[in-house]
């Protein structure tokens, strides 16, 4: 009898697995972003309270960021070598403790200490997420168990930048962090409690040889560099739309105050279900149409923020969070269906270049804002919308390659 005939299935949609599984997912990325994201609408505050420039300011968000994108390949090889569940859970575990301490700091300096610290330990999450779910999710529900995940991604940022703004509207900026860190030491214990056991995990390798053969393999495919930067592209102007946000709503002609300007953050909720709906629609029409398409929505979005109408604003960042969300779930799914048993390291490479896409270009779009304020923040952010359709047409055409690849090794054929 094969060796395949008694390995444990795979957790299959419907069963009480499948959804504990997603859950627990679902909660740590809605974790991941609250935490990440949540002081994004306080930066105009920061820059106030701190006596700092914009720019400076979004550093806070920025300096975390960074710090989760030069530990993400590291900590996939932890995964690779100690597990996939073991690392997430310390992961949420330690974003939390420093999350709880940053209502301490003193100066801005301490801060982004802090956030440094929180972007190093959050990196086990995502590092290990896409790897976790590409191993124990049933081929046919890996689409919707991926986009759920990235619904809490979607959730998570949403809730994270509205709580923050509505404390500080109350209270203060350290209240407002305290709370954040309450929010991420729960979703560590859900977590803890919720994530089924690894079943499918095999260790890898540390070794550098083994390490340089697993990259040459995964850069010698025509499409995972493309999705690599799609990702880097995608993130930087999804942050440099947010960062700047705020700073044009707080002055004329729309002079809204904290809590408003924190509502706008609401709109998440359409990222929520953009992600589950296009992962629902990558398993019936594949990623090679579901891309492009949702690119094209961001566009769009963009587009209707250029008028001074509040309404039209509203309307464009909603198209615009949609497309985001969806074109994220997409990318990413793609990336575990090409890269089969490198999966880890491929999506570390993939988040890589998402959160330095947050940290760079959603922090030099400040320059398009001392420059040219809401205008030129459009047209940095549309550069990088338009290079992502470009490379979203390209993918299109990696048909015949995937289809073979498909036939040869069982790989995701989309």
């Amino acid at each position: 009898m094969s060796t395949a005939a008694h390995e444990p299935s795979h957790l299959a949609a419907g069963t009480a697995a499948y959804r504990r599984a997603n859950f627990a997912m679902f909660v740590g990325g809605f974790a991941t972003f609250c935490l990440l994201y949540g002081p994004q609408p306080l930066l105009p505050l920061f820059s106030a309270y701190f006596g700092v420039a914009p720019a400076s300011a979004s550093l806070s968000v920025s300096v975390a960021t960074a710090a989760l994108a030069l530990m993400l390949v590291p900590a996939s090889l932890l995964s690779d070598r100690f597990g996939r569940a073991r690392l997430m859970k310390c992961s949420l575990a330690g974003s939390a403790f420093f999350s709880l301490l940053m209502p301490l700091v003193a100066d801005f300096q301490q801060l982004l200490v802090l956030r440094t610290l929180l972007g190093i330990s959050i990196a086990g999450l995502p590092a290990a997420a896409m790897a976790w779910l590409g191993e124990e999710i049933a081929p046919d529900a890996r689409g919707r168990a991926m986009g759920l995940y990235i619904a809490g991604n979607a959730l998570g940022g949403m809730s994270g930048r509205f709580i923050a703004a509505l404390v500080t509207e109350w209270s203060d900026w350290q209240s407002a962090f305290l709370v954040l860190g309450l929010i991420g030491l729960a979703a560590a214990l859900l977590f803890w409690k919720c994530v089924p056991a690894s079943r499918h995990f095999e260790p890898r390798s540390m070794a550098p040889a083994a390490l340089a053969a697993d990259l040459g393999r995964i850069f010698r495919d025509p499409g995972l560099p493309v999705l690599f930067l799609s990702s880097f592209l995608l993130m930087g102007a999804f942050v440099g739309l947010y960062n700047y946000l705020g700073f044009r709503l707080e002055a004329v002609p729309f002079e809204l105050g904290q809590s408003a300007i924190g509502a706008i953050f609401l709109l998440y909720v359409l990222g929520t279900w953009a992600s589950a709906w296009s992962g629902r629609l990558v398993d019936r029409i594949g990623r090679r149409q579901v891309l492009w398409i949702m690119v094209a929505v961001m566009g769009l979005g963009l587009g209707l923020t250029l008028p001074e109408s509040l309404p039209a604003v509203i309307g464009g960042v909603a198209l615009f969070t949609f497309g985001f969300f969806g074109a994220h779930a997409t990318a990413s799914g793609w990336v575990g269906a090409r890269a089969s048993e490198r999966r880890a390291l491929a999506a570390a490479l993939y988040l890589t270049g998402y959160y330095l896409g947050a940290s760079i270009p959603g922090s030099l779009v400040g320059l398009a804002w001392s420059g040219g304020r809401w205008p030129g923040v459009s047209l940095a952010v549309g550069g990088c919308v338009l290079a992502v359709f470009g490379l979203a047409l390209y993918l299109r055409r990696l048909e015949a390659v995937v289809v073979a690849r498909e036939r040869g090794c069982s790989s995701d054929p989309r």
